[in-house]
């Protein structure tokens, strides 16, 4: 697998919106996520700054994220809002939801057999699948802020070809305009290796990949293990590269979703661990989903959408990559319509708890 960054320098003269209505659930979140990216006090002070809330914020909500390490600027703000938000409705009361019984874990052995027999799947995968053509539909993010304040950069549709177990890239669309310009000279994020490579490398042996039992998950409607794993940089095959210039082959961890009937890979988290200092990209993570797909009238376990994030200095960038429309690869099928497809609901990727 492959990842490949060249990240644009962006101007100060990009800001965000003049005033962002929220809930006090939204800025609670907003809060938490600001402490867990850390963030300076400054800069999510001055987001505050143009935050209108739509419900009352009292004193305990501002104990709370008190407790929770916030900074001055922001404590001062904050209390702003409680201010300007005296004569609004409070929040609605949490709804109180009876908690599940816990499922028990499987046993020493079962999940031996298990982690076996993935195994097994994930090394026979790529020679299982058929040609095929699909729709790669690419929308890129970037936040010079660092606060992740997503801003669209632009949306890139592709038509892929898979063929004799290699992938082709076309663009077709930059912004819903027809265009030439191949795959590699699109600059900014790009990545590759997300039929099989990324799952093979995970499981085969010479990676020495060591996997670890996590919970018990449901994702699009079915039960699944998960995983947690980690690889060595020795043993790594992960490539981040930048400005076609600089490389690097980082160890990485992450989580396998397995489905518990039919023992497939379902999904695959992984990111970056160690990044050399001297590294121009700092984080990087990818998020990987597989489903089921029809082609010729058989069904097939296939990639759904990836979701690639990068942090270069205070500068985030996203991709969302969603794979649509796959087809039997013949000469009829390479026509592709031009047209972009509309982008997956949230639903088909959230997590939800076990059932």
């Amino acid at each position: 697998m492959r990842l490949k960054a060249a990240l644009l320098l962006l101007g100060t003269a990009l800001c965000l919106p003049a005033q962002d209505r929220l809930t006090v659930e939204q800025l609670v979140s907003f809060i938490h996520s600001s402490i867990q990216l850390k963030q300076s006090d400054k800069d999510v002070a001055g987001y505050l700054r143009r935050v209108q809330l739509t419900q009352r914020l009292d004193d305990r909500a501002i104990e709370e994220l008190q407790a929770q390490g916030i900074g001055p600027k922001t404590l001062e703000a904050l209390r702003d809002l409680r201010d300007a938000s005296r004569e609004l409705p409070g929040p609605p009361p949490p709804v109180a939801r009876p908690a599940p019984a816990p499922i028990p874990p499987p046993g020493a052995a079962e999940q031996r057999r298990i982690l076996d027999e993935v195994r097994k799947y994930a090394m026979s995968y790529v020679k299982s699948l058929p040609d095929f053509i699909c729709t790669q539909v690419t929308r890129r993010y970037f936040d010079p802020s660092g606060l992740e304040f997503w801003q669209r950069q632009d949306v890139i549709t592709a038509q892929l070809t898979y063929f004799g177990q290699k992938e082709e890239y076309k663009v077709v669309l930059v912004n819903n305009r027809v265009s030439d310009v191949s795959y590699d000279a699109l600059g900014g994020a790009t990545s590759t290796g997300e039929f099989g490579s990324m799952m093979r490398e995970i499981f085969e042996p010479e990676t020495q990949t060591r996997f670890q039992w996590e919970r018990w998950a449901t994702l699009r409607g079915r039960r699944t293990h998960v995983f947690s794993y980690s690889v060595a940089q020795p043993n790594s095959r992960w490539r981040i590269s930048y400005e076609k210039r600089l490389e690097i082959t980082p160890a990485y961890r992450g989580l396998v979703y397995v489905d518990a009937d039919s023992l497939t890979v379902v999904r695959i988290r992984l990111e970056a661990v160690g990044i050399p200092p001297s590294f121009p990209i700092q984080q990087a993570s990818t998020v990987l989903d597989y489903d089921y797909a029809g082609i010729a009238g058989r069904e097939y376990l296939l990639p759904l959408k990836a979701v690639i994030q990068m942090r270069e200095g205070k500068l985030l960038v996203k991709n969302d990559v969603e794979f649509r429309r796959y087809r039997k690869f013949t000469a009829e099928a390479a026509i592709i319509s031009f047209e972009t497809p509309e982008p997956l609901p949230e639903e088909k990727t959230r997590e939800q708890p076990p059932k």
